[in-house]
C-alpha cells in the first residue's frame, strides 16, 4: 500500500502517464500479495521483463514500491522480495448493521487486526450515527498511529452510490438518503474514504482468501436481510446501475400475500430473511425478538426454529438455482448469520443440486464464508487501502480511482480466521 502523504505527493512526480496504466498494475499486484517479484509481475501482467523491471525501478525510486530479502528460485539469481509502501500502514474498517458495527484495521500484506463489535444505531440517522462511530474509529487510529492511517471504509446494509459515496433510496435507514457518507468520512479524518454495499463487500473480502481458479463467484449475505455480491473474472460486477446480486427483491412462490420493503409482494426477502423468520416463529407463538433469538433456537435444535430455517435455505436455494444456471459460477460463497446454521446451509445445497443443471453443479463449490464475520470488514477494507493507492497514483499520474476500486485480484495477503444486506 502506498503511502499518501505531500512527500509521497511529491516524490511521485515525474511519473510517466503513459506508463500510469502499467504502474497501476504493478502497484495493485503487488499489494494485494499476488506478486512478491519481478518474474511473477512480467508472467501475469503478460509483459516483458525489461519493461516491468523499468517500471519497478521507477516505482522502488518513488519509494511506491520497497525491495527486501530475497526468495528462493529454481534456478538462476536469488528473487528480490517486492512489497508496496511501508508494511505500519493501515485502513480502519466497519461493517454497519442496523444495531451494532463490527470495526477493525486492515493491514496490506498482513489482514485485520483489533476487531471489535460496538453499538451503531442507524434509525438515529447519519450525522448522529457517524459522529459516534468515528470515535471509535479515532480511537483505533491513535493506537496504531494516526499519521499512519490511510483510508477510512464502510460497509453499509442499503443500495450505495459508490461515486457519490452515498446509500440510495435505503428501506430501513430513515435519513440517509442520498447523505454524502464518503465525504463526511474524508472531511472527518483527512484521508480517502469509501462507502459501498454490504454484500459488495463481503464477496470482495472473501474473493481475497479464496484460490485463484475462483474467479467467478456468488456471495450471499443471510442476515436480518439478504444480499449478494458478484465476482466475473476477478472484477466486483454492479451492473448498469450497481444493481446487481439484488437477489432479495426476486419473487418467489408462497411468498404471494406477504409485503416487502420494496412495495411488492412475495420477495424472497418476506420468506428467507431472518427478519422473516422472527416474523414467522412470532405468528406460531414462538418467543423471538431478533435474528440472534432464531440462530440460538436452532442452535438449540428447537423443532419449530429448526424447521422454519430449514424452509428458509429451501427458499434461497431456488433462487439461487436459477442464477447458478445462468451465470455458472465457479463457487457459491455463505455469509452472514444465518450461514452459521447448518441445516440452513444444507438446505441450500440440497436445492442446489436438485434444481441445476448437472454442468452447472459438476465442480461447483458451495461454502461457508472462510472469513465469517470479518468477510465485509476485509472487503471495505481493502477497497479503502486501493482508493487510497489509486488517489497516490492519480496525484503523480492521472490515474483516476474508479478503476481500481472495481478490480478484485486473486489474494494471498490474509491469514484466514476461523469461522443484500443484513
Amino acid at each position: 500500500m502506498t503511502e499518501i502523504s505531500a512527500r509521497d505527493r511529491k516524490s511521485t512526480k515525474g511519473v510517466n502517464p503513459k506508463g500510469a496504466a502499467l504502474a497501476t498494475r504493478v502497484l495493485e499486484l503487488v499489494a494485494s500479495g499476488q506478486a512478491s517479484s519481478r518474474a511473477e509481475l512480467a508472467q501475469l501482467l503478460g509483459t516483458a521483463p525489461s519493461t516491468i523491471s523499468l517500471t519497478v525501478a521507477e516505482l522502488v525510486e518513488r519509494g511506491l514500491i520497497a525491495e527486501e530479502g530475497t526468495q528462493s528460485s529454481t534456478g538462476g539469481r536469488p528473487r528480490r522480495v517486492l512489497r508496496a509502501g511501508s508494511t505500519d500502514e493501515y485502513a480502519v474498517a466497519a461493517d454497519v448493521g442496523g444495531r451494532h458495527a463490527r470495526i477493525g484495521v486492515v493491514l496490506p500484506g498482513s489482514g485485520v487486526r483489533d476487531v471489535a463489535n460496538v453499538p451503531f444505531e442507524i434509525a438515529d440517522g447519519p450525522e448522529a450515527a457517524l459522529s459516534r462511530l468515528a470515535e471509535h474509529v479515532e480511537s483505533l487510529a491513535e493506537q496504531r498511529g494516526r499519521d499512519r492511517l490511510r483510508g477510512v471504509g464502510l460497509s453499509l446494509p442499503g443500495p450505495v452510490d459508490v461515486a457519490a459515496g452515498a446509500v440510495v433510496l435505503p428501506s430501513r435507514m430513515p435519513g440517509w438518503n442520498r447523505f454524502p457518507v464518503a465525504a463526511w468520512l474524508e472531511e472527518r479524518f483527512g484521508v480517502p474514504a469509501v462507502v459501498d454495499n454490504d454484500a459488495n463487500c463481503m464477496a470482495v473480502g472473501e474473493q481475497s482468501v479464496r484460490p485463484a481458479e475462483h474467479r467467478r463467484t456468488i456471495t450471499v449475505k443471510i442476515g436480518s436481510a439478504i444480499g449478494a455480491g458478484v465476482i466475473i473474472d476477478g472484477h466486483l460486477y454492479r451492473g448498469a446501475t450497481g444493481a446487481a446480486g439484488d437477489i432479495t427483491h426476486i419473487r418467489i412462490e408462497g411468498g404471494a400475500d406477504i409485503p416487502c420493503s420494496c412495495g411488492n409482494t412475495g420477495c424472497l426477502e418476506t420468506v428467507a430473511s431472518g427478519a422473516a423468520l422472527v416474523r414467522i416463529l412470532r405468528e406460531r407463538g414462538v418467543e423471538v425478538a431478533s435474528t440472534e433469538d432464531v440462530v440460538q433456537l436452532a442452535t438449540d435444535a428447537d423443532p419449530e426454529a429448526t424447521g422454519a430455517v430449514r424452509r428458509a435455505g429451501d427458499h434461497l436455494g431456488r433462487v439461487l438455482a436459477a442464477n447458478v444456471n445462468f451465470f455458472n459460477p465457479d463457487a457459491v460463497y455463505l455469509g452472514g448469520i444465518l450461514s452459521t446454521l447448518e441445516p440452513f446451509v444444507a438446505a441450500v445445497r440440497s436445492q442446489l443440486y436438485e434444481s441445476c443443471h448437472p454442468l452447472a453443479t459438476e465442480h461447483l463449490t458451495i461454502e461457508r464464508a472462510i472469513l465469517g464475520a470479518d468477510a465485509g470488514l476485509v472487503g471495505v477494507g481493502l477497497f479503502a487501502l486501493q482508493r487510497a493507492l489509486a488517489r497516490a497514483l492519480g496525484d503523480a499520474g492521472g490515474v483516476g480511482t474508479d478503476r481500481f476500486h472495481a478490480v478484485v485480484p486473486p489474494q494471498k495477503w490474509l491469514t484466514p480466521r476461523t469461522p443484500r444486506s443484513g
